[in-house]
């Protein structure tokens, strides 16, 4: 350890709160993305970042330097994390009531805690661990296997590392890693190069603005589909979705849209804006992020939650 790091480690075992925060400050960012992947939620990732940083700063002394103190606070994190993933208490949002009656959709989803993150500053790992449909596979994987697999393969810890970490062996470890990545080779698959994004994005705005269901429809790839988080419901297939998206239509009637652009998970996503009948404020309606697909968009997830807004650093209302 450099001297410096370790005057900065004795200053901080002594009390020093301003030598504490030296220490954690460069992990802080990755810590939450970490936690974020894990548990899927924006808002128990932020929760977990501050427990781990509590547990970081209570067991100080129990931090002997056999490992580095990044390696530290990711065993800190990862352990309160599957303990949250554990606790059959654990926070569900509650299923929103819509203001109207939606179609049947095509299938339900148990996982409506997910959330979207904005884009980080740095990438902790390949840019695809950030995407929306790695951080949901990862909400169907044991805790454990969730673990060691982003542990492995996003963090490149060594197996031996991993198994240091969550306090396992390294055949556990290499078992997990197995299951895992045969599991989630069955549920992400590599998107295609999506060179028009933007003029995709765009178009697709448009035409969700505008209330034109056949030009959402048509920009959607044959097995697309929509979910809505918290809610359970997911449509799948350019028909269910056009059902869906018709009854929304008639329900909104003379509301208007207005959609800021954002990211979210490497995504392109909006920022949703609905007025009341007649009016000219907007509130927030959601967050809808794209997953393109070629040429195409295959996935829109309209995540419901106004609380997100703050995050993406969105004003609380519009004038359309």
């Amino acid at each position: 350890m450099r001297k410096v790091a370790q005057d900065i480690l004795d200053r901080a075992r002594a009390g020093d709160a301003h030598a504490f925060r030296e220490l954690v400050e460069p992990y802080r960012h990755e810590l939450q993305v970490h936690c974020y992947r894990l548990l899927g939620s924006l808002t128990d990732a932020e929760d977990l970042l501050q427990e781990t940083l509590l547990a970081a700063w209570r067991g100080l002394d129990g931090y002997a330097g056999r490992a580095s103190v990044r390696a530290w606070l990711y065993r800190i994190a990862t352990n309160r994390c599957l303990n949250a993933l554990r606790d059959a208490g654990r926070r569900i949002p509650a299923e929103p009531s819509p203001p109207f009656t939606p179609t049947e959709p095509s299938r339900r989803t148990e996982v409506t805690w997910l959330q979207p993150a904005p884009d980080p500053a740095v990438h902790y790992g390949a840019k695809e661990t950030f995407e929306l449909a790695f951080v949901a596979a990862l909400q169907k994987l044991p805790p454990r296997q969730a673990a060691v697999l982003v542990l492995r393969d996003v963090l490149d810890y060594s197996t031996a590392e991993v198994a240091d970490l969550l306090d396992t062996s390294a055949t556990a470890v290499k078992g997990a890693l197995q299951r895992a990545r045969a599991q989630l080779r069955q549920t992400v698959e590599p998107a295609p190069p999506a060179p028009r994004e933007r003029e995709i994005a765009q178009r697709f705005a448009d035409a969700f603005s505008e209330g034109d269901v056949d030009g959402v429809v048509a920009l959607l790839t044959d097995d697309g589909w929509l979910a809505m988080p918290p809610a359970p419901h997911e449509y799948v297939g350019r028909e269910a979705v056009a059902a869906f998206l018709t009854m929304f239509s008639e329900w909104r009637g003379t509301r208007r849209f207005r959609l800021l652009p954002t990211r979210a998970n490497t995504h392109p996503a909006f920022a949703c804006y609905l007025t009341e009948p007649g009016g000219t404020t907007a509130r927030p309606a959601g967050i809808l992020v794209l997953a393109p697909w070629g040429d195409r968009i295959r996935t829109v997830t309209w995540f419901l939650e106004p609380e997100l807004f703050p995050r993406f650093d969105l004003p609380p209302e519009v004038t359309c």
